[in-house]
């Protein structure tokens, strides 16, 4: 950048009086600077035109109204006294020397200048009232003004002879009265727009006493105020005199040889043509740097927001090839999905068929089951009979039993009586255990009439049971045959139908394999059980009369040996010992004292050990 190049800083000129700036884009010097670098006394000079004082923003009085207003009725007169001086002048000048063809043309053309520059003063002023003046339409008021004067000067030359002085004078008086016009007109026009724009900075004209002590001087500050709108006198003059101060100083730094200055220095020197003041000048290194560093951030700033919005553009470009690509999968899953469940339809539809011929297949087979199951049930319900009659005959043995019993408890009786003969006590208590033994074969002959009687009650049970089973196994057989229907009807309404069938359909099997299977094991438990109870009353019985033949056998033997009653006490206490399994620690001494009718345990306890022993030595019952 070129220091002509440099950005307005001053301010803008008048728009009214400036000039065209010399110098193609120079910047215009701000009328307010800093403190002089020298310190030189700062001298202000006054203006002589008064011309520097501020209108007042105060509103007229009466008497200032009645005073604007005779004013303007006296330069409206000296203006109608201009007109009429000057045209019939005009108008016979303009016949006679510039060849109108007649005296009402010359008259027509002076009307027509009289009345363009009335049209053009009258704007001028309307303008300036409405705060929008127009700088440039005063010029062409003063070129047709110069123009009248002319033409009225021109209409009073000599003719025929030399000029002389009184001709002078003469064309000069024609030219007094518009001249007088024209400047009471820029008059009204500047106080005009003092009063409507009272803050608008004057400018201030230079005195005349300088003009004629320092004519160049005073050139170069007029050209310099009017280039950069600078409109305060004593601001040039206080701008010239920080120069020159500081030209001085230069020249004491480097003693009288500012050649010696660098660039920077010598920049006040060289900026002041061009309105800068010295703290400007000097100030534009920095800010030209400043500026550099602006312009390079601004770049920089450019360049990332470039590339910001170049990866925007390609994030916006790739979200946007996602979001096809997205759709384009969306419309693709729409098809598979639609694809798949007519699919899923046509194989629920085919398992749903399969479904009820597999169910209908089961029924039929559950039907040949149950026919099959109650066949069954009929041989154990007549096996049952065959039970039932075993039990009867059961329940006959057992009387027989009873009468043998009896016949024992008769035989009891006898020995009582022969016990009685005896005398003995303990022959007493030996019968007296006899009877209660026999008693105690009384009452298990009537348990064992009692266990026919529940062996009775079983078979009938078993009946009973199968018929239920059967019952079970129709319930089952029509609640799958149902269940088959349910499935034909949901599989022809929807597939979630179907799908909901064959879980139920499922489930209904497994609950019917469940319940068939509980049922074979209630079946089969109540068969084990009935054979278990049959076989445990046979052994019983068996055990008992085996007992019951040992014991008779025994208490014949000793009745036969005449056997003392310690040693039967021993002998009955050894076969009790046999009942237990052989080993005598099984036996209690509970029993040993109830069947011995002995209160002490010690007695009993020598009772089980001489039995022991007495096994031990290879005693037998019944020999």
């Amino acid at each position: 950048m070129t220091i002509t190049d440099w950005p307005r800083t001053a301010a803008e000129p008048d728009p009214e009086t400036a000039a065209p700036a010399a110098v193609s884009g120079a910047p215009a010097p701000v009328s307010r600077t800093a403190d002089p670098v020298s310190e030189t006394d700062e001298f202000v000079s006054e203006t002589e035109s008064g011309t520097g004082t501020k209108t007042s923003t105060a509103k007229l009085t009466g008497t200032q109204k009645w005073t604007a207003g005779a004013i303007v009725a006296f330069a409206l007169a000296l203006a109608a006294i201009g007109l009429y001086l000057s045209f019939e002048h005009v108008a016979q000048f303009a016949h006679e020397e510039l060849r109108f063809g007649s005296l009402g043309k010359g008259q027509l053309f002076a009307i027509g200048i009289d009345v363009g520059i009335m049209v053009m003063i009258a704007v001028d002023l309307l303008m300036a009232w409405l705060k929008r003046p127009i700088s440039w339409i005063r010029y062409p008021v003063w070129l047709l003004t110069a123009a009248t004067v002319v033409l009225n000067a021109a209409s009073g030359a000599p003719k025929e002879r030399a000029w002389q002085f009184l001709d002078y004078v003469a064309a000069g008086a024609h030219g007094v009265v518009p001249v007088l016009f024209i400047m009471v007109v820029e008059l009204g026009r500047t106080s005009i727009d003092r009063v409507v724009r009272p803050d608008q900075d004057e400018r201030d004209s230079i005195p005349w006493l300088r003009w004629v002590l320092a004519p160049v001087a005073t050139s170069r500050i007029f050209r310099r105020m009017r280039l950069w709108g600078v409109t305060s006198y004593p601001e040039m003059t206080r701008r010239d005199q920080e120069l020159i101060a500081y030209e001085q100083w230069l020249k004491r730094k480097y003693d009288g040889d500012i050649s010696q200055a660098s660039e920077d220095e010598l920049l006040p020197m060289k900026m002041a043509p061009y309105g800068y003041t010295v703290a400007q000048a000097l100030a534009m290194p920095d800010q030209q740097d400043q500026a550099a560093q602006e312009r390079a951030e601004e770049a920089e700033r450019r360049r990332l927001d470039a590339e910001t919005r170049s990866e925007v553009a390609q994030a916006e470009s790739a979200a946007e090839r996602l979001r096809a690509k997205g759709k384009v999968e969306l419309v693709q899953a729409e098809v598979d999905g639609q694809t798949g469940q007519a699919r899923a339809h046509a194989r629920a539809q085919v398992s749903a068929a399969e479904k009820a011929a597999e169910l209908e297949q089961k029924a039929l087979e559950n039907a040949v089951v149950a026919e099959a199951r109650a066949r069954e049930a009929e041989a154990e319900r007549k096996e049952a009979e065959e039970r039932r009659a075993a039990a009867a005959a059961d329940l006959e043995k057992a009387g027989l039993e009873r009468k043998a019993a009896e016949q024992r408890k008769a035989a009891a009786e006898a020995d009582a009586v022969a016990a009685a003969e005896a005398g003995a006590i303990e022959t007493e208590r030996i019968a007296l255990a006899r009877k209660a033994a026999a008693a105690a074969d009384l009452d298990a002959a009537e348990l064992e009439r009692r266990a026919a009687q529940k062996r009775k009650e079983a078979a009938e049970a078993d009946r009973v049971a199968v018929a239920e089973a059967q019952a079970i196994e129709t319930q089952a057989i029509a609640e799958a045959r149902r269940a088959a229907a349910e499935a034909d009807r949901a599989a022809a309404e929807t597939e979630a139908a179907a799908a909901e069938t064959r879980r139920a359909a499922a489930e209904t099997a497994r609950l019917e394999a469940e319940e068939q299977r509980q049922a074979e094991v209630v079946l089969a438990d109540a068969a084990r059980a009935k054979e278990e109870a049959a076989e445990a009353v046979r052994a019983a019985a068996e055990t008992r009369r085996a007992a019951a033949e040992t014991e008779l056998a025994a208490v014949e033997a000793e009745f036969a040996a005449k056997l003392k009653p310690r040693e039967r006490a021993l002998r009955k206490v050894a076969r009790m010992i046999l009942t237990v399994g052989g080993d005598a620690d099984q036996l209690p001494l509970a029993d040993i004292q109830r069947e011995l009718e002995v209160t002490s345990p010690g007695t009993a306890s020598e009772y089980r050990k001489e039995a022991a022993q007495l096994l031990a030595d290879g005693y037998v019952p019944g020999q």
